[in-house]
C-alpha cells in the first residue's frame, strides 16, 4: 500500500496572535480546575459526596430542585449565538474595498447627483453585501435546524414532599440541578456531570471527550487493591486526576451504549467539565487565512490607487491648465483603477461554491471557508467515524497460537447469544460474526440452563448450557459453562488449554505464551477479549461465581473499529491534491497507529499528548512538521498543534465531532464538523458534512480552489488591465492636448468589461491548477500588475500614434475621433486578454474558457464595436469610426495577444508562477 508523507512548505508564517494564546491558556486553566474539582468527587465516598450536596439516594423534592435552578442557573454551557440578522447584515460589507467603493461614489456624487456612476457602484456594493448576507443566513439557519433535533430530557428521581416516596419524571436537561438523581439506560446523553451511585454493566461512549473509539466500562463498584481484590473502606473510589478517566464519574456530553445506572448531578452547566471548555470558545473567532488575504490584496489594491491618482490629478493639472475637469478624470481614473467588481465577484464565487457544496450534503456556515478549503494543505483530523467506521467489529478469534480458529468464534457466539442482558457491543459485533445459518444450527444444538452476569469487579460473565440430545451424541447429560471477559481475569481461572484439539495443562511457560499472543494483539491496536469453557459433568439447574474455576482456555478475541473501505482511496486522494493528513486523536496511540497503517498513513513515530505540555512553542512546530499521528492528546493539546501547523506557514483544516475538538476547530482556518456532532462543535465549525466522508472533503478542496481560482484570476487580469490603462493616461496627458478620453467615456469602458466578468465565477480552472493547495500572494499580485499591465501601454500608445498619425485625430477638434479609436481598442483588449490571462496554457486551443465566459466575451466586444455607431454615441462623446480603422485595430489586437502570450511564458519561467 502506498504510504502518505506530509508535506512542509518552506514559507513561515507570523506566530499566532496574543488573544489566542490568552485564550488558550483560558481554556487550560478552566478545563483544569474543573477537572481537578470532579476528581474530588471521585475520590471520596458516595455517602460524602451525597453529604456536601445535601442530597439523597432518593433525589430532591420538588421545592428543593426549584431553589436550586434558581441559585445555579440553567443547565446551559456557554454557546456561541448566532448574530441578529441586522448585525450580521451589517458585517457582510465590513470590508476595506466596499469601504473605497462608498468613498468614490460620495465623492461622484458630491461631484454630480445625476453621475450615473454613482448609481453602478451603489449596485455593485449591495449586490455584494446581500449575496454574502443571504447564503450565510440560510446556511446559520440550516446549521440551527440541525441542533433543534437533539433529544432534550432525561430521566430524573424527584420526591414530592412530605414523606412520599420517590418518583420517576422526565425533565428538561436544562433544568438539571445539583443534588438531583438520574437514572441513566443505554441510548442516554449524559445530561450533566455524574457521580454514580449504582451501576448495571455500563459501558459508556466518551469519544466526544477523549477520542476513544471503543465505549468505556463505569462503576460504582469498589476500588481493587494492588492484589486486585476489593478495598473494604470505600465504595468506588477514584485516585486519579482527569475525571474522564474515573470510573465512577460519567460526564455530560458522553452517552450510555449498554447498561443501567444510577448517579447524582455534581456539577450543571458552566461548572461541568464540558461547560469549562465551552466558556472560552465564545467571541471574536482568530482571523483565517482568507480574511489575511483578502486585507493584503485589498490594502495593496488601495496603495496603487492612492499613489496613481495624485500623480494622475497633477500631470493632467499642469499640463492643461483645468483643475476641475483633472479633478473629475483624476475620480473617474480611481474609478477605472479599482476593481470595482472585486466584492461581488468574491461574493458570487463563495456562494456558487456553497451551492455546490451543498449539492453533496454540505452546509455552508461561513462563506469565506470554501476558499480556506481550497487553501488547505494539512487536514487535522480525528479517527473515530472519519478513517473508522465509528463501530465494534470482530476483526479475529484465535486460537492459543494466534491462529484463527473458527471453534472460538462458535464458543463466543453461544456466550454472547444466550445471554440474557443488555448485549453490548462488543456481543453484538460477535453475533453479526456469525452467518444466519449458522446460528440456527448452533442454537438446535444448546438451550440455555444459567448465566453469571457481567460486573465491573469480575470483567467477564458466564453462561451455562446444555447439550441438547442428538443422534450420536453422548449418552450422558453434561452442562457447558463459556466464560467470556477481559484477558487477565480469564486466565487466572484457567488451568487448561485446547492446543489444536487437545485438553493441555497450562502450565507458566504457556501461561506466558499465549499472554503474549493477547499483547502482540494488543499492540497492533486491538481490544482482546480471552474466551475459556468448563464442562460439567454433574449438571445442576443454578451455578454462581464460585463455578467459575478451573477454566480450559479456548483462544482469543480480538475487536476493532475498522477502517472504512473508502478512507484509503479518500487519503491518497487527499495526498494527490497536495493535502498531508494528520490524525489529532484522543485514543491511545496503538489503536491509532494500527488504522492509521491500515489506511495507508506513513505512522512513522507516534507523539503523545504527554509531550506536548514540555515544549515551547518552536519545539512543538518542528516537531508537528514531522509526525503524522498524535495520541492521547486533550482539546488544549488539539488546539496548540494546530496553531504550531500554521505558524510554520501552513493552511490547517480540522475535521472533529466531540467537545475536545471544539477549541481547535476554532482555531483551524477551516473547521470542520458533522451533523451528528455535539452543539459545541457544530457551532465551532464552518463546515458541516451530513455525512461523515473524507471523500466530500476532496471534492470541498477541488471546489475552494476553483473558488479562489476564479477570484484571483479576476483580480489579476483587471487590476492589470486597469493598471496598464492608467500608465497609458499619465503618458497621453503628458504629450496630448485634450483628454485621451472622457471621464464619462472611462466609466462606460469599466462599466461594459465589469459586466463581462460576471461571469468569471462560472469558468472553470485548468487541471493542473487545482492539483496543489492555493494561497493569498499580495506581492504577486503587485509583481503581476508591474510585469503585465505596462503589456496594454505598449499596444495603446502604438494606437495613439496611429490615431495621431493616420487618421489626423491630432487637434481639439478631432479629439472625439482620438477617444473613440482608444475606447474600442483599450475595451477590446482587456476583454480579450481575460482568455490570455485566465491560464497559463495557449488560449483557445490547450485551454478554452467556459460557455458564460465566451458568451459575455462576445457581447462586450459587440457592444464596444456598436457604441461609436450607435444613437447612444453623440451623448456620450463618441464619433464613428472609419472602415480603414479596423484593420489597424485587428492588427494591433493581434500582436497585443501574442506578445502577452510570449511574456506569460518568460514570467512562468523566471517566477515559477502565474495565477
Amino acid at each position: 500500500m502506498t504510504m502518505l508523507t506530509p508535506r512542509t512548505p518552506t514559507k513561515l508564517a507570523p506566530p499566532g496572535n496574543g488573544r489566542r494564546e490568552r485564550k488558550a491558556a483560558e481554556l487550560e486553566s478552566r478545563t483544569r480546575l474543573a477537572g481537578e474539582r470532579l476528581a474530588g468527587f471521585g475520590a471520596r465516598p458516595c455517602a460524602l459526596v451525597l453529604q456536601e450536596l445535601s442530597a439523597t439516594r432518593s433525589g430532591l423534592t420538588h421545592a428543593e430542585a426549584a431553589l436550586r435552578l434558581e441559585r445555579h442557573g440553567a443547565n446551559v454551557v456557554a454557546h456561541e449565538r448566532a448574530p441578529r440578522w441586522w448585525a450580521q447584515l451589517a458585517k457582510a460589507f465590513w470590508n476595506p474595498f466596499i469601504a473605497v467603493l462608498v468613498f468614490l461614489a460620495a465623492v461622484m456624487w458630491w461631484q454630480d447627483p445625476a453621475d450615473p456612476g454613482v448609481v453602478i457602484l451603489s449596485v455593485m456594493v449591495a449586490v455584494s453585501g446581500l449575496l454574502r448576507f443571504w447564503q450565510e443566513y440560510r446556511s446559520g439557519r440550516a446549521a440551527d435546524a440541525l441542533k433543534r433535533l437533539v433529544t432534550t430530557t432525561c430521566a430524573v428521581q424527584r420526591r414530592a414532599g412530605g414523606g412520599s416516596g420517590p418518583a420517576t419524571f422526565e425533565v428538561p436537561m436544562d433544568q438539571v440541578v445539583p443534588g438531583d438523581v438520574v437514572k441513566l439506560a443505554a441510548g442516554d446523553l449524559i445530561p450533566a456531570d455524574l457521580r454514580l451511585i449504582t451501576s448495571k454493566d455500563l459501558m459508556v461512549g466518551q469519544a466526544a471527550l477523549s477520542g476513544e473509539s471503543l465505549p468505556v466500562a463505569k462503576a460504582d463498584a469498589p476500588a481493587r487493591t494492588a492484589g486486585g481484590t476489593p478495598g473494604a473502606d470505600d465504595l468506588g473510589r477514584f485516585e486519579g486526576t482527569d475525571p474522564v478517566e474515573a470510573d465512577n464519574l460519567v460526564l455530560m456530553g458522553t452517552s450510555v451504549t449498554s447498561g443501567t445506572a444510577t448517579g447524582v448531578v455534581v456539577a450543571t452547566g458552566s461548572d461541568t467539565y464540558f461547560g469549562s471548555m465551552a466558556g472560552s470558545l465564545v467571541g471574536e473567532r482568530p482571523q483565517t487565512n482568507f480574511d489575511n488575504g483578502v486585507r493584503k490584496v485589498s490594502f495593496l489594491l488601495i496603495r496603487f490607487m492612492l499613489v496613481m491618482v495624485p500623480v494622475v490629478f497633477a500631470v493632467n493639472g499642469l499640463t492643461k491648465g483645468d483643475w476641475d475637469e483633472a479633478f473629475l478624470f483624476a475620480v473617474a481614473v480611481a474609478v477605472g483603477l479599482t476593481p470595482e467588481m472585486l466584492p461581488m465577484v468574491v461574493s458570487a464565487n463563495l456562494a456558487r461554491g456553497a451551492v455546490a457544496m451543498s449539492k453533496r450534503k454540505v452546509v455552508v456556515k461561513r462563506l469565506n471557508a470554501i476558499q480556506n478549503l481550497g487553501a488547505m494543505d494539512v487536514l487535522c483530523t480525528d479517527k473515530t467515524g472519519t478513517l473508522t467506521e465509528d463501530r465494534i467489529a470482530l476483526d479475529r478469534y484465535l486460537d492459543v497460537h494466534g491462529d484463527e480458529d473458527g471453534e472460538v468464534l462458535e464458543y463466543a457466539y453461544l456466550n454472547s447469544h444466550f445471554q440474557t442482558g443488555l448485549k453490548n457491543l462488543m456481543d453484538q459485533a460477535v453475533i453479526d460474526r456469525v452467518d444466519e445459518a449458522e446460528e440456527v444450527v448452533v442454537d438446535a444444538r444448546f438451550s440455555m440452563v444459567d448465566e453469571i452476569p457481567f460486573d465491573f469487579a469480575r470483567r467477564r460473565m458466564s453462561v451455562v448450557l446444555d447439550r441438547n440430545a442428538v443422534v450420536g451424541g453422548p449418552g450422558r447429560p453434561e452442562h457447558i459453562m463459556i466464560t467470556k471477559g477481559a484477558v487477565e481475569e480469564v486466565l487466572d481461572l484457567c488451568t487448561h488449554m485446547t492446543d489444536r484439539g487437545r485438553k493441555v495443562e497450562l502450565t507458566d511457560g504457556l501461561r506466558r505464551h499465549v499472554t503474549r499472543i493477547a499483547e502482540d494483539n494488543n499492540r497492533r491496536g486491538l481490544r482482546v477479549l480471552a474466551v475459556a469453557t468448563r464442562t460439567v459433568s454433574t449438571p445442576r439447574d443454578t451455578y454462581s461465581v464460585a463455578d467459575e474455576d478451573r477454566l480450559t482456555l479456548v483462544g482469543f478475541l480480538a475487536f476493532l473499529d475498522p477502517p472504512k473501505a473508502d478512507a484509503a482511496r479518500a487519503l491518497q486522494a487527499l495526498a494527490d491534491k497536495g493535502v498531508a493528513v494528520k490524525v489529532v486523536t484522543g485514543d491511545n496511540d496503538l489503536v491509532a497507529a494500527r488504522v492509521c497503517a491500515d489506511v495507508g498513513l506513513d505512522v512513522g513515530h507516534v507523539v503523545l499528548g504527554t509531550g506536548i505540555d514540555a515544549l515551547d512553542d518552536t519545539a512543538l512546530r518542528a516537531l508537528a512538521a514531522r509526525t503524522t499521528v498524535f495520541a492521547k492528546v486533550n482539546p488544549v493539546q488539539k488546539a496548540r498543534i494546530v496553531r504550531a501547523l500554521q505558524a510554520d506557514g501552513h493552511t490547517v483544516g480540522f475535521l472533529g465531532d466531540g467537545i475536545n475538538d471544539a477549541a481547535a476547530l476554532r482555531d483551524a482556518d477551516v473547521g470542520i464538523s458533522v451533523d451528528t456532532a455535539v452543539d459545541i462543535a457544530k457551532e465551532s465549525a464552518d463546515i458541516i458534512l451530513l455525512e461523515k466522508d473524507l471523500t466530500v472533503l476532496e471534492q470541498g478542496v477541488i471546489q475552494g480552489r476553483t473558488t479562489f481560482g476564479n477570484t484571483i484570476k479576476y483580480i489579476k487580469m483587471t487590476a492589470s488591465s486597469n493598471f496598464g490603462n492608467v500608465f497609458s493616461v499619465l503618458v497621453a496627458s503628458a504629450f496630448i492636448p485634450f483628454q485621451p478620453m472622457l471621464a464619462i467615456m472611462l466609466l462606460v469602458q469599466n462599466l461594459v468589461y465589469d459586466i463581462a466578468q460576471l461571469a468569471t465565477p462560472w469558468d472553470r480552472m485548468d487541471e493542473e491548477y487545482l492539483r496543489g493547495p492555493r494561497n493569498w500572494d499580495a506581492k504577486g499580485v503587485g509583481r503581476f500588475m508591474v510585469c503585465i499591465g505596462p503589456i496594454s501601454s505598449i499596444f495603446d500608445i502604438t494606437m495613439f500614434v496611429i490615431m495621431w498619425n493616420v487618421f489626423g485625430a491630432n487637434s481639439e477638434a478631432e479629439q472625439s475621433l482620438f477617444q473613440s479609436g482608444w475606447f474600442i481598442e483599450g475595451l477590446l483588449s482587456q476583454t480579450l486578454i481575460v482568455h490570455m490571462i485566465r491560464t497559463r496554457k495557449i488560449p483557445f486551443i490547450q485551454s478554452r474558457a467556459s460557455w458564460p465566459v465566451m458568451v459575455m466575451t462576445v457581447l462586450a466586444v459587440l457592444t464596444g464595436l456598436y457604441l461609436p455607431f450607435s444613437p447612444l454615441a453623440a451623448p456620450l462623446g463618441f464619433t464613428a469610426l472609419p472602415a480603414g480603422y479596423f484593420p489597424w485595430l485587428v492588427g494591433v489586437l493581434l500582436a497585443y495577444c501574442t506578445l502577452t502570450q510570449l511574456l506569460k511564458t518568460l514570467y512562468i519561467r523566471t517566477f515559477g508562477t502565474w495565477l
